[in-house]
């Protein structure tokens, strides 16, 4: 039942995610990873054109000419880098590619890494999420430095596996919290000057 495969699918992709995202310390945006995944437009329109090799999305937009389950969730998902295009206030550009914070760029690669080892199977090596992000996302509009960040990380995972490249995310989500962590008391420090 195609109910049941999809649930099972998005479930399973849900759970390796918070899996990897609580394993650098992502821990909120592991919990709340793709919960729109269940909402009723995404839900049912998974159900109906799951095939199970595939996203669902894929199949819908090919039946329909677009994807109503995509257009929802990439609108509710900051780790997809859709969400992060804007109009511009320049004269002559319309939509702009803004760039993402650092712990989106993060679970955005963690998402890829789970997807091509949910879609792929035993078929997934290192290389997966690579040569998907050649066949299929190099050509969409991403902002520049976003692009080489998480490139970088696709490529690192290709080169030297997954645990290497996993204790580097850690390492750098421990250093955003760090600067985060600083940033805020030194601003508290500069507030109780002000007030002295």
């Amino acid at each position: 039942m195609k109910a049941v495969d999809h649930f099972k699918t998005i479930t399973a992709h849900k759970l390796l995610v918070l899996k990897y995202c609580f394993s650098v310390g992502l821990i909120k945006q592991g919990i709340t990873h793709d919960l729109s995944k269940y909402s009723p437009v995404e839900f049912i329109n998974g159900c109906l054109f799951f095939q199970g090799y595939r996203s669902p999305n894929v199949a819908e937009r090919d039946v329909k000419g677009y994807s109503a389950a995509w257009i929802h969730h990439k609108g509710r998902n900051k780790h997809h880098f859709e969400y992060w295009n804007d109009y511009s206030n320049k004269p002559g550009e319309n939509l702009v590619a803004v760039k993402m914070p650092e712990k989106y760029v993060y679970e955005m690669f963690i998402d890829r890494l789970v997807a091509s080892k949910i879609y792929k199977g035993k078929a997934y090596n290192d290389s997966s999420p690579l040569d998907y992000y050649k066949t299929y996302m190099k050509r969409h509009w991403i902002h520049p430095e976003t692009r080489k960040q998480l490139e970088k990380l696709l490529v690192m995972l290709e080169k030297k596996g997954e645990d290497f490249t996993i204790k580097y995310i850690r390492n750098a989500v421990l250093k955003m919290r760090t600067r985060k962590l600083r940033n805020m008391v030194l601003g508290l420090l500069a507030d109780d000057v002000k007030l002295v």
